[in-house]
C-alpha cells in the first residue's frame, strides 16, 4: 500500500512521502497563485479551484486567503462559498453538499495525530474524513474536527469546535458543540 493510498484509508502514513511531497507543493502553489488574482479575475479563481479540487460543482466563490493542504481531495457541490481565511487540510477526503456557506476563518481539519508519542516522533499521521450536507451555515471561526459528518440544514454557530456527527436541521454551538436547536 502506498503511503497515498494509507493517507486515505485513515491509517498511519509518513507525510514526507515524495509523492505526497509533490502533492502537497502543488497545492501551495495553486493556493498561493489563487490568494494573488484579483477581485476581478472571477474566471482565473474558478479555474484555479476547478484544477486545485478533487471535485467542484457550478457556481463556487471562495475569498482569498484560502489555504488547504492537497486540495484534490476537497469535494464541493454547487452553490459553495468560503469567505475570508478559510483552511481546509484535506489529509482525508471532505465533501461538502450543495448551497453551503462559511463564514470568515472556518477551519475544516481531517489531519490528526496518533496518541502515542512514539508514532508522532517518528512523524507518522494520520486522517478522519468530513462530509458535511446539503444547505449548511458553518459561521466565523468554527472548527470541524476529524472524521464529523453533518447532516443536511445544519447552522453551526461562530466559534463551536464540532467534535462529533449530527444529523439533519439543527443549530449546533460551542466547545465541543452542542445540540442548541431543532429547525422546522
Amino acid at each position: 500500500m502506498t503511503e497515498r493510498e494509507k493517507m486515505l484509508s485513515g491509517e498511519l502514513y509518513m507525510p514526507e512521502d515524495e509523492e505526497l511531497s509533490e502533492l502537497r507543493l502543488k497545492a501551495r502553489l495553486l493556493c498561493e497563485k489563487f490568494n494573488k488574482t484579483s477581485v476581478t479575475e472571477l474566471d482565473e479563481r474558478t479555474a484555479i479551484l476547478k484544477e486545485l479540487f478533487g471535485n467542484v460543482g457550478g457556481r463556487i466563490y471562495i475569498e482569498p486567503d484560502f489555504h488547504c493542504d492537497y486540495g484534490c481531495n476537497i469535494y464541493v457541490g454547487d452553490n459553495f462559498y468560503a469567505n475570508f481565511g478559510c483552511v481546509i487540510l484535506d489529509v482525508a477526503e471532505v465533501k461538502i453538499g450543495r448551497n453551503c456557506f462559511l463564514a470568515p476563518g472556518v477551519v475544516i481539519a481531517t489531519a490528526t495525530h496518533p496518541k502515542r508519542a512514539s508514532e508522532r516522533y517518528n512523524g507518522l499521521e494520520l486522517a478522519k474524513p468530513i462530509t458535511i450536507g446539503d444547505d449548511c451555515w458553518i459561521g466565523a471561526r468554527a472548527v470541524i474536527n476529524p472524521g464529523v459528518t453533518l447532516g443536511n440544514g445544519v447552522v453551526v454557530a461562530s466559534g463551536a469546535v464540532v467534535t462529533k456527527n449530527f444529523g439533519d436541521n439543527v443549530v449546533i454551538g460551542g466547545v465541543p458543540a452542542k445540540l442548541i436547536s431543532e429547525i422546522d
